[in-house]
């Protein structure tokens, strides 16, 4: 399934050291997290007590879409640079990393499976907003979906295309855009009017589940390696 890229190995006494780093990093972590003790109540009690502004039940979704915006904002942004540095040359494409099968049981089962994936994950983004869930899982879908329908080779994906590249950035524009037009009517960015909050938080989630999707979709791609690239058609 996976291809092998070919590379000049690294020097077996550097690799010893690499090896012995991250077993002392991690041997070191193990330490801190036993010997620590209990932890520490955090900001458990202010999330609770802002809940009820913050437009949304999930405390984990209140504060990576409201309280800490900057944040989730960053990590979009990081998706988005993935995207960019992974995208394909002009006038090629990515070969998929699993050959187009014409399997008819195949095909029909994931015929059948595509639109529950779908379902489930759109249903997933809505109820980020009261238990476990939101625009990374259900982007994670989508793209799983996406997968799937590029295994049956009915349908290829062209990241070429400046539509998909549009998609790409979906996430982060709608994100910039709905923090400026916030900050023209609060005067502070991702300061979220109460009555407005879920709504907008909700149209944030739907563009970044898109856009995650298309970005997993498309590193799924770049799987294959450089050489295994095809030339595109006219």
């Amino acid at each position: 399934m996976f291809h092998k890229l070919d590379g000049a190995k690294l020097p077996l006494g550097l690799r010893l050291i690499c090896s012995a780093a991250i077993a002392a990093l991690t041997a070191v972590l193990i330490a801190i997290v036993i010997l620590s003790g209990p932890a520490a109540p955090g900001l458990q009690a202010e999330v609770a007590a802002q809940l009820a502004r913050s437009g949304v039940d999930n405390p984990v979704t209140a504060v990576l879409l409201n309280f800490r915006s900057y944040d989730t904002l960053l990590e979009v942004a990081v998706l988005l640079v993935v995207a960019v540095a992974t995208m394909p040359a002009p006038g090629r494409r990515l070969r998929p990393a699993l050959a187009p099968t014409g399997d008819m049981v195949l095909i029909g089962l994931i015929d059948l499976v595509v639109p529950v994936v779908v379902v489930v994950g759109a249903y997933l983004l809505w109820v980020g907003a009261y238990a476990p869930g939101g625009a990374f899982q259900a982007g994670a879908l989508l793209a799983g979906a996406g997968v799937l329908v590029s295994i049956t080779g009915r349908f290829q994906f062209s990241f070429g295309a400046l539509p998909a590249r549009a998609i790409l950035a979906l996430g982060l524009l709608t994100f910039t855009v709905t923090a400026a037009a916030v900050a023209l009517q609060t005067g502070v960015f991702f300061q979220y009017p109460t009555a407005a909050a879920g709504v907008l938080i909700l149209f944030i989630e739907a563009a970044a589940t898109i856009s995650i999707a298309a970005t997993l979709v498309l590193l799924y791609g770049s799987l294959v390696p450089p050489a295994r690239e095809q030339e595109s058609g006219p």
